[in-house]
C-alpha cells in the first residue's frame, strides 16, 4: 500500500535549525499490550492497591513505574505474592505451571497473556497431540519463548534463533515435525529461517496463519516505508524489548544506518542528530504515546520542526477485557 502523507503547518519563522520528522504510523502500543495494561489499571480500580504483576507487564520501564506509583508490585515468581493476594501474568504468556500453582495456592490471578500469543500456545499444543515435534523460531530468555516452551513436557520443543542454527538440528528420520515462532521477531530475517527449515525438513508441519502479529508486521512495514527517505531514525522503546530492538535494525536494512532505540526524551543526546535533516521517528508495540509527545516536544525545544505523518495501513484490532476486570 502506498504511503499517505499528512504533512503538517510549517514551523514558524525561527532561528532554529531545521528538522523535519517523519511520523510511523502505526506505531506504539498493539492491541495487546493495550488490553495487559487496562486490565491492570482496572485491577486497580476495583480491588486497590497492592496488585501483583508477574514480571513486567509489558516491555517499558515507563509503563512499570507509572504502574508502580499507583501500587502495582511486579515480581519474579508466585512465591513473592502472598496469601489473598490479587496477580496478574504478563502479556508474554507464563509457562503452564504458572496458572495451576496460582490455583493450588488459591491466589485471585487474571491472564494478560496477549491472545496472539495464546494462539502460539494452542497451536504447540495441537502439534503435540499430534505427535509432533516443535521447532521454536525465537530469542533465547525471552519470557515469550519461556512460556511458550512451558507449554510442553521438558525435551518437546527445540529452540533455533538464527538460519544457521538449522544445521545443528538431528531428528530421526520419521519423526514428525512442526515449527513455531515467537510473535514479535523480525520479519524478514524469519522468513529466511523458515525457508532453511523447509529446505532441510520437507514435511515440516507450519500454522495456519504465521505467528508473527500484525502488530509487529504493521510497524515493521511502516519502518522500511520511512527509512530509505531519512538521514537518521529514533525507536522509541525499551532495550528488553524484542519488537523494538527489531524496529531498529528494520530501519538500518531499508536504507537507515544511522538508527538507534531512545527510551525517552530525557536520554536523548541530542548531538546524535549532527547531519541529519529527516529524521524517522516510531515506537515499539509497548512504547505508550505520550513518550512519542515527550520527544516531539523536546525536539521543538531544538529544532524548527516540520512533521510529515506516513501512515501504511490503518489498524482496528482489539482484545476485550475478561469478563471479571469490565466496568
Amino acid at each position: 500500500m502506498n504511503p499517505i502523507p499528512v504533512v503538517g503547518d510549517a514551523p514558524p519563522l525561527t532561528n532554529l535549525p531545521p528538522l523535519t520528522i517523519r511520523l510511523a504510523a502505526p506505531r506504539g502500543f498493539c492491541a495487546g499490550v493495550d488490553r495487559a495494561v487496562k486490565m491492570v489499571e482496572r485491577a486497580l480500580d476495583k480491588f486497590g492497591a497492592p496488585i501483583y504483576v508477574r514480571h513486567e507487564i509489558v516491555h517499558n520501564r515507563f509503563v512499570v513505574d507509572s504502574l508502580a506509583a499507583r501500587g502495582v508490585v511486579f515480581v519474579k515468581e508466585l512465591d513473592e505474592v502472598p496469601a489473598n493476594g490479587r496477580v496478574i501474568f504478563s502479556a508474554h504468556g507464563v509457562p503452564k505451571k504458572v496458572p495451576l500453582d496460582a490455583a493450588e495456592r488459591q491466589l485471585m490471578f487474571f491472564d494478560a497473556t496477549c491472545p496472539l500469543v495464546s494462539k502460539v500456545h494452542r497451536g504447540v499444543e495441537k502439534y503435540h497431540s499430534e505427535g509432533r515435534h516443535v521447532v521454536l523460531i525465537g530469542h533465547a530468555g525471552h519470557p515469550e519463548v519461556i512460556g511458550t516452551m512451558g507449554q510442553l513436557p521438558e525435551g518437546s520443543i527445540s529452540l533455533i534463533e538464527t538460519a544457521a542454527d538449522v544445521a545443528s538440528l538431528h531428528f530421526p528420520a520419521d519423526l514428525p515435525l512442526a515449527y513455531a515462532t515467537q510473535t514479535t521477531l523480525s520479519v524478514d530475517e524469519t522468513h529466511a529461517i523458515i525457508a532453511a527449515l523447509k529446505t532441510r525438513f520437507p514435511h515440516i508441519a507450519e500454522p495456519l496463519k504465521e505467528d508473527i502479529c500484525y502488530a509487529t508486521t504493521n510497524r515493521q512495514l511502516a519502518v522500511k516505508t520511512l527509512a530509505a527517505g531519512c538521514d537518521g531514525f529514533w525507536v522509541i522503546g525499551a532495550p528488553n524489548s524484542s519488537n523494538s530492538m527489531r524496529l531498529v535494525e528494520v530501519a538500518q536494512l531499508a536504507g537507515c544506518p544511522k538508527a538507534q532505540l531512545v527510551q525517552r526524551a530525557s536520554e536523548i543526546d541530542w548531538e546524535w542528530l549532527a547531519g541529519v535533516g529527516v529524521l524517522g521517528l516510531s515506537a515499539g508495540a509497548s512504547a505508550p504515546e505520550v513518550l512519542i509527545d515527550e520527544v516531539l516536544a523536546a525536539a521543538r525545544q531544538r529544532f524548527a520542526v516540520m512533521m510529515e505523518e506516513v501512515t501504511v495501513v490503518e489498524e482496528t484490532v482489539e482484545f476485550h477485557l475478561p469478563a471479571a476486570l469490565r466496568r
